[in-house]
């Protein structure tokens, strides 16, 4: 829901709940100037036309309400239907292209045109992730470790990385905007050990 909707709803429910408590206030006024002698007739019916005026605008504003309920519900569904639908139209291509590679006999099909398959499928899964704003986090090595960005599993020396910073990726993270989906599992360089210091000499 926007805000604007939001706020929106917020504001019918308080001035619905706001015209309810001036309409009790009114039946309040009107059953204590019946039961006092000394109110004029007319007075009397002041109040009540008070009260009708106040019980049509509850009921305007409890209608008033009651729809925006229902609006909110139906924009609800039908921003979950045009998500579902945006995900779909961009998977449906990438299961094409299964069952097209799934439909070729493995007799005529080489160990390497599979690769070449699974790459390509895996390219266009990428490519329909790209269109939802979805970026892959995959540092490489001797990339600073973020920890906001990247889950370190353990510590393994590679030549060429520098203590603490990043040596090898286990898993490829994904991130949707500034949102981590998942961290990038990886493992970072040890640090240096340090050289023992020479024991002094006792004379």
């Amino acid at each position: 829901m926007s805000r604007h909707k939001e706020k929106k709803h917020r504001h019918d429910d308080d001035e619905s709940r706001e015209v309810h408590e001036q309409l009790e206030a009114a039946d309040e006024g009107a059953a204590g100037e019946a039961g006092s002698g000394g109110s004029s007739p007319e007075a009397y019916e002041a109040v009540v036309s008070e009260r009708d005026e106040l019980k049509g605008k509850y009921q305007r504003a409890l209608a008033d309400y009651q729809n925006a309920q229902r609006r909110f519900t139906a924009d609800m569904a039908a921003s979950r239907d045009a998500g579902v639908e945006r995900v779909l139209s961009g998977l449906i291509p990438v299961l094409d292209h299964f069952d097209l590679a799934l439909s070729q006999q493995s007799s005529n099909v080489s160990a390497e045109q599979i690769l070449a398959g699974v790459r390509m499928i895996r390219d266009e899964v990428h490519r329909a992730l790209g269109g939802f704003g979805v970026a892959t986090i995959n540092p490489a090595p001797n990339e600073e470790f973020d920890p906001s960005s990247h889950d370190a599993l353990s510590q393994l020396a590679v030549p060429g990385v520098e203590p603490g910073r990043v040596s090898t990726v286990y898993q490829v993270g994904y991130r949707v905007g500034d949102r981590v989906i998942r961290p990038a599992k990886v493992t970072i360089a040890p640090p240096q050990p340090t050289e023992p210091q020479p024991t002094p000499r006792v004379i």
